[in-house]
């Protein structure tokens, strides 16, 4: 593949994710199909989804993206549940769907049905992530499937390894394999603990923006690259160590946030686009080398392990959910009370991706006494039609299912409120503050300078405040938003005339730079209060 494919890849994946954001039809489903289409079009290239650059060079950054967008202290307080679906699902769909087509595929061999089990174990990380965004669900559910995604990969891809080495004739053990899982996860924690502090001092220290954003893109794959390299889960260790980034980010410089923000939002959206079209187009490449099964056999085992894969989720979602409750009154007491309807959205929420088709690409062609591995082009194809049928079947249907069960929702004033009230508690530390500092002469200011970072400090207390009052009758807008978008047309009044100033040759390119980006920090601090 050259870099123009790859470039062309990009383009029209961000083109078609862009035109998603304009429909009702989510983006990863409107990209996969995309690459359907794309794949049998004459003159498209080849893409094949490479194992050595899908796994430590895509995977990485979108564990790390996502697990700085979710909270440290929810997926604490949530631990059981995620455990229970990262690990025990995992392992539990590994066993079950390898069972099955161990039965239903002639000649299968159980070993090779394990590395079946074991490739579209896992739900997507990507795709949980974006249904989350998306749908908007209630905030636990929201956490419990971010935190499964975060970590059944790593349980996913140790299950594979072990049920390879047996499938192509390593001779290792059920003990062995037991004791391989605990060190890959045990070491890609303890690599993850070892890197997360030195990592956050240095980012801490760095005074530079530009290289403080340059250290965080390499972040994923130092601590993916360094777990690897001692035979750990790099997946925990990306994992680990971005949740601790995550979890004290308020302690690195507000520019470094900015700008951090901007440019990892930019690469989610292109590597989610990206893959999602990959997915797509890998159907030509599939389908054209199933072998020597026919068509309608082909489709029936499709059918088969799609059915296992959705019904073993809801087989293990539901006893998981209610049954330690009823054995355990600390349970009861610590966590909130659950509905059937909780189970029933976690167990279809379950849509696989890029990942599962990676780890099925990496299945090598021969075994160790150097036979074609069994089943090897047919694996490939059942991940292939699990990964789209769980995207097509469950991504379509699932808003709809949402809408219909009425899960509760955050109420926005209770939002508003609570944000109100930190907001005047913070507020009033920022007042004592000031007062302590004016009253030094060293910190002197000049009266109209005190009274804007009074008035500065006043609004933002009121800020949230005037969302909870009345409307503005003409426009609809609160007080704050009028304010808001007044601030906002003012700060482009004033951008035109730095730029006709800079045409008018009275001032240089540098000065009007300058001058830009201190409207732009003081533009994107009015969009952020208009979107709290």
């Amino acid at each position: 593949m050259d870099a123009l494919s790859v470039v062309a890849l990009v383009a029209a994946s961000a083109a078609v994710a862009g035109i998603a954001r304009r429909t009702a039809v989510p983006a990863p489903l409107l990209l996969v199909a995309a690459g359907l289409v794309a794949s049998y079009l004459p003159g498209v290239p080849e893409y094949t989804l490479d194992p050595h650059i899908v796994l430590p060079l895509i995977l990485p950054p979108l564990l790390h993206i996502a697990a700085l967008d979710s909270s440290y202290l929810d997926l604490r307080a949530n631990i059981r549940p995620i455990a229970l679906l990262s690990v025990g699902y995992t392992l539990f769909a590994t066993l079950v769907v390898g069972w099955v087509a161990h039965l239903v595929i002639p000649g299968l061999p159980l070993t090779a049905a394990l590395v079946l089990g074991a490739v579209v174990a896992p739900p997507d990380a990507v795709a949980a992530t974006a249904v989350a965004r998306k749908l908007r669900l209630p905030g636990r559910i929201t956490t419990i499937l971010q935190g499964e995604s975060l970590v059944n990969d790593a349980t996913a891809i140790t299950a594979y390894r072990v049920a390879l080495a047996a499938a192509v004739g390593e001779g290792l053990s059920w003990g062995e394999g037991v004791g391989m899982f605990l060190v890959a996860a045990a070491g890609g924690i303890g690599v993850g603990l070892v890197l997360m502090v030195p990592i956050h001092w240095l980012r801490t220290r760095l005074g530079e923006p530009l290289l403080q954003n340059t250290l965080s893109l390499l972040i994923p794959f130092v601590a993916y690259a360094a777990a690897e390299h001692v035979h750990a889960s790099g997946v925990l260790a990306v994992v680990v160590v971005a949740l601790f980034l995550g979890h004290r980010s308020w302690q690195v410089d507000f520019a470094t946030r900015l700008q951090e923000e901007a440019v990892w939002r930019m690469v989610a959206f292109l590597l989610e686009s990206a893959v999602f079209a990959l997915i797509g187009l890998q159907l030509a490449h599939v389908a054209g080398k199933i072998g020597s099964f026919s068509p309608w056999e082909v489709a029936g085992y499709a059918l088969v392990v799609f059915g296992v894969v959705v019904a073993s989720r809801f087989v293990w979602v539901f006893p998981g959910t209610f049954v330690p409750r009823m054995l355990s009154r600390r349970i009861r007491e610590r966590e909130p009370g659950v509905d059937w309807r909780t189970p029933v959205i976690v167990g279809w929420a379950g849509m696989r991706g890029v990942v599962s088709l990676a780890i099925a690409f990496s299945i090598p062609i021969l075994t160790a006494g150097g036979e074609p591995f069994p089943a090897r082009n047919l694996i490939l194809f059942l991940t292939f039609t699990t990964v789209i049928g769980t995207l097509v079947v469950q991504g379509l249907t699932l808003p709809a299912l949402i809408r219909a069960l009425k899960l509760p929702e955050r109420d926005p004033l209770s939002v508003t409120l609570a944000e109100a009230q930190a907001q005047s508690e913070a507020s009033r530390a920022a007042e004592r503050r000031l007062a302590e500092l004016v009253a030094d002469p060293g910190n002197a200011l000049p009266e109209p300078l005190l009274d804007r970072l009074r008035t500065v400090l006043e609004h933002r207390r009121n800020s949230p405040w005037e969302r909870l009052g009345a409307v503005n009758p003409v426009t609809g807008e609160s007080a704050d938003g009028t304010y808001r978008r007044l601030t906002r047309e003012v700060i482009q009044a004033e951008r035109e005339v730095f730029v006709r100033l800079r045409d008018e040759r009275r001032i240089d390119d540098e000065m009007l730079r300058a001058l830009l980006r201190r409207l732009d920090l003081e533009e994107a601090a009015a969009y952020r209060e208009a979107a709290g």
